[in-house]
């Protein structure tokens, strides 16, 4: 009887011997874990991406926005910050302004914020302090706004100049104190606009009274944690509904509603569902390769065992059985397998940190799915080797030694 040892030795001998084939072979197999590993690799990469990027944005936000002017006040406001989980909210106004420095003047985003909004959306300062309640004409302005915005560069305690225009079309010019200077940070695709690098921040009450306006365009709130960001959201929708009279029929149709509110956790699920969606559609076009593989695999076993059918009758002649037979060949295609899968996990496992790198995602490797790859490579094998090693196996000695 033949045992594993005796099987390697033999499957090593056939493979070795017809190294240009076993090669080729192998590559089907070595290409398609590869794919996998670095499909499925990529695709947590940009899920930790997507969490990362979001997390930017704020902490636990929840964003609240008027679908028209005049819908958020003071008392809407209250009603956003007295909710049940809301630990702080700062109102919002925005507009583009000219703004000028220095006899330079450019356009700039300006957006007139609380004192609370530094903690809800995450702003860090590379130099100054960021606005309080009780400040009137002080502006802190985004990195980029204090390096490349203007022809010199804007420093920490310099005066701008922001010409705004009323709804009435009325132009205003107001001297602002620079107060501090927005740390540098990474824009994306997610974040878009909201990065503070390119804006000017100011007290909004002192934007509202320049701008003879007394709402808001949005709402941007913090909540006690990520867990609850979404039941706070519910929340802060119900009290605002009741509180400007829409019945509970309409509450449920977005259209009617004067206002749009998303939170942190919904926006991460909808980026996880994408991510996920293009991970399973790039993996299902890797496993093609692996399936590819597989056939590269059981066409070599047949041939071996076509080339092979006088060895495998004078094996039977003197004494070996069925099974030995077949397990030799089963042993064969499970080693070629095998060879596939370590090379295709370090083949991936290099690509996906490559591709990784070069799109500054963060690298990650999940260890589960790429011994998953790798296991799945070793039954591919098998799989791929069972047909021809069953019909070796069957093979009657008689007619197998008068082969040519």
């Amino acid at each position: 009887m033949v045992d594993l040892k005796q099987s390697l030795e033999i499957a090593f001998g056939s493979i070795f011997s017809s190294k240009l084939r076993s090669t080729l072979t192998t590559l089907g197999i070595v290409i398609g874990v590869a794919a996998v590993i670095a499909n499925v690799s990529l695709g947590a990469s940009f899920n930790q991406y997507f969490d990362e990027e979001i997390g930017t944005i704020g902490s636990n936000f929840i964003y609240v926005s008027a679908n028209e002017p005049n819908t958020f006040f003071d008392n809407e406001l209250e009603v956003v910050r007295k909710t049940p989980g809301v630990l702080r909210a700062s109102p919002i106004n925005e507009q583009v302004a000219e703004v000028t420095y220095m006899s330079d003047s450019r356009r700039v985003s300006i957006t007139g914020v609380t004192g609370d909004y530094d903690e809800v959306a995450n702003i860090g300062l590379s130099e100054g302090n960021f606005i309080k309640d009780n400040d009137q004409y002080v502006a802190v302005i985004g990195y980029d706004v204090s390096e490349d915005t203007f022809d010199r560069k804007l420093s920490n305690k310099n005066s701008i100049e922001i010409n705004f225009r009323t709804r009435d079309g009325e132009e205003i010019t107001q001297t602002f104190q620079v107060k501090g200077i927005v740390q540098k940070s990474e824009p994306s695709f997610i974040s878009g606009g909201m990065v503070p690098d390119k804006r000017i921040f100011i007290p909004i009450p002192t934007m509202n009274e320049i701008l003879s306006v007394s709402d808001y365009s949005t709402i941007f709130a913090e909540g006690e944690s990520i867990e609850t960001v979404t039941e706070t959201s519910g929340e802060i929708d119900k009290r605002l509904g009741r509180y400007m009279g829409i019945s509970s029929r309409d509450m449920e149709e977005d259209d009617i509603k004067p206002y749009f509110i998303m939170d942190q956790q919904e926006l991460l699920e909808n980026a996880g569902s994408l991510s996920s969606a293009l991970s399973r559609l790039l993996t299902a076009v890797a496993f093609i390769s692996l399936v590819v593989g597989s056939i590269g695999i059981m066409n070599i076993m047949l041939v071996t065992v076509t080339e092979r059918t006088s060895e495998i009758g004078l094996m039977k002649s003197i004494g070996y059985s069925n099974f030995d037979v077949l397990t030799m060949f089963i042993v064969e295609s499970a080693v070629v397998g095998t060879i596939g899968g370590i090379l295709g996990v370090i083949l991936g496992c290099a690509g996906a940190y490559g591709a990784a790198t070069f799109m500054n995602l963060p690298v990650v490797l999940p260890a589960s799915k790429i011994f998953a790859g790798f296991v799945v490579s070793i039954f591919v094998g098998l799989i791929a080797g069972a047909y021809p090693a069953n019909k070796a196996a069957k093979m009657k000695p008689v007619d197998a030694l008068r082969h040519d």
